[in-house]
């Protein structure tokens, strides 16, 4: 089943899971198994910013107009791509919402 993203929901890094920079690579990794993909996952720069911003305060609209002044794109591009890394994050239960 597809998790659905709303931009009007908080979103939040999972209690299973730690992220760490390391060697210049920010990733994120399972801490607990058996809940289907426990692979280690990385995000690229965008994704970092995107993680950084959910604070549990933010909704995801307020995240990706954040995001739009920052790196000065367009605000619906900007709400697409964070929706995508969300969708993506939820499904491999990186992110949990609030």
């Amino acid at each position: 089943m597809e998790p659905k993203v709303s931009l009007k929901a908080i979103y939040a890094p999972s209690e299973d899971v730690v992220a760490r920079e390391v060697q210049g690579e920010f990733i994120i990794i399972p801490i607990t198994s058996g809940g289907g993909d426990d692979a280690i996952f990385t995000l690229n720069e965008f994704g970092r910013a995107i993680w950084d911003k959910l604070d549990r305060k933010k909704n995801l609209k307020e995240v990706a107009n954040c995001l739009s002044s920052e790196f000065d794109a367009p605000g619906g591009e900007i709400e697409e791509d964070v929706s995508g890394l969300v969708k993506e994050l939820l499904k491999k239960k990186i992110l949990v919402k609030i």
